[in-house]
């Protein structure tokens, strides 16, 4: 209950960081980390770590540090991540900056970015910057997953995002519609 006041009252805070009114539910989170199979060269990025709703799931597939990177900007969040997952590698800091916070932590190869960032609303200039960071990783052979809500998947901006990964990527991967979320939403995949 605590994560979910945390959450809405972030939201509530800066509704074009947070961008939902609630944490990702437990079958959401299983749907994004789905196929992950994390090592020291095949390591996943979490950007826009949020509350942990889905790292909670994640941190079973994590061997150690060095086979995962959270990246949330939200800095009370960050505090709470730390404590709850100590075990992980979770930093407070720009998704802008991926690749760099990537070198200076001295991981291996990113196979897995997995991002619970609601691009849509985000500004976009910021939504670009992030979408940089994971244009240089899908060169390099990566999987891209984020998810969508149902009640805004047909609006332009929506639509518009995954046009512009379909042209680079190939066609996006849409899992059924998972309707035990707040709001219902469906996972997009892209793969290199």
């Amino acid at each position: 209950m605590r994560e979910h006041f945390q959450f809405l009252q972030s939201f509530l805070k800066n509704p074009m960081q947070v961008g939902a009114v609630a944490p990702s539910s437990p079958d959401l989170a299983r749907k994004m980390i789905e196929d992950v199979v994390a090592d020291k060269e095949n390591v996943v990025i979490e950007i826009g770590v949020g509350t942990g709703a889905i790292t909670r799931f994640l941190q079973k597939k994590i061997p150690d540090r060095k086979s995962y990177l959270g990246i949330e900007i939200e800095n009370s969040f960050v505090e709470r991540l730390n404590i709850e997952f100590p075990q992980l590698n979770i930093v407070c800091d720009d998704a802008c900056d991926t690749r760099q916070i990537i070198q200076k932590e001295g991981l291996g190869k990113v196979s897995y970015v997995i991002s619970g960032l609601p691009f849509v609303v985000l500004p976009e200039k910021v939504s670009e910057g992030i979408l940089r960071e994971v244009d240089e990783l899908m060169k390099e052979g990566c999987m891209f997953r984020t998810f969508q809500y149902f009640h805004g998947y047909n609006l332009p901006p929506a639509r518009k995002f995954r046009q512009a990964l379909d042209e680079k990527y190939g066609k996006v991967e849409r899992s059924s519609l998972i309707l035990k979320n707040v709001p219902p939403a469906y996972t997009l995949t892209w793969q290199t």
